[in-house]
């Protein structure tokens, strides 16, 4: 049984020149393996971001119903946000 599927794809010069160089430094064997460990570090990003979700987000807005009094006003929490980025601009 076949583990492997074929595929032809396109990519814009730039790109291609990349995966050229990643061949020729030896980080890659083959031009197949280079958007394989595309493919692989976008399952890991899309894993964490799930596993993120599951257990901080859910867990906060759970914690959250249980007791409002926790909340924040949305815009307070924009100001903050905005108040930080500002002040890391100035450094």
């Amino acid at each position: 049984m076949r583990t492997t599927r074929q595929f032809s794809i396109t990519l814009p010069l730039e790109m291609a020149e990349v995966e050229e160089q990643k061949i020729r430094s030896g980080g890659y064997a083959s031009v197949s393996e280079v958007p394989r460990d595309g493919v692989r570090a976008l399952i890991e990003r899309d894993t964490a971001a799930e596993r993120w979700l599951r257990e901080e987000i859910v867990a906060g807005h759970q914690e959250y119903l249980a007791d409002p009094s926790k909340g924040a006003p949305a815009d307070a929490v924009l100001s903050r946000v905005k108040a930080r980025r500002a002040r890391k601009k100035i450094r």
